[in-house]
């Protein structure tokens, strides 16, 4: 019997004229977010990561892409990204947690050649799409 994939929820977070991602483990970019736990809707898995990840409240817009990924071989994720607003009230630095390297904000039009999935590329256009 096929165990049902894993569900990551990601978070395009949009910041003056940048997109923040994370650095990982595998030597890539990707967008803030992390496995959906039982119980937890998606949006709560999303509010709760990007919070974990970076140390900031956003506010969920809307889905803007969903796929299949295989970060590592032979264990595929299904990715669901969402549209995210920082809260008006969040002035604080996004701050990199203990699961990545770096946390950055990359200027939109110099992503080209970053170590970044198709994937997490094609729900970040999807956000610039009005």
């Amino acid at each position: 019997m096929t165990q049902p994939l894993p569900v990551s929820i990601k978070g395009v977070v949009l910041q003056d004229g940048g997109v923040w991602l994370a650095y990982n483990e595998r030597e890539e970019w990707e967008l803030p977010g992390g496995r959906l736990e039982p119980g937890e809707t998606p949006e709560d898995c999303l509010l709760r990561e990007v919070q974990e990840e970076m140390g900031i409240a956003v506010e969920i817009a809307q889905i803007l892409h969903a796929w299949v990924f295989e970060p590592i071989e032979g264990r595929p994720v299904f990715l669901v990204a969402y549209l995210c607003r920082r809260t008006i009230d969040d002035e604080d630095a996004p701050q990199v947690s203990a699961e990545h390297h770096y946390l950055a904000c990359h200027p939109l039009d110099q992503l080209e050649g970053l170590a970044l999935p198709d994937g997490y590329r094609a729900a970040i256009a999807a956000a610039l799409c009005p």
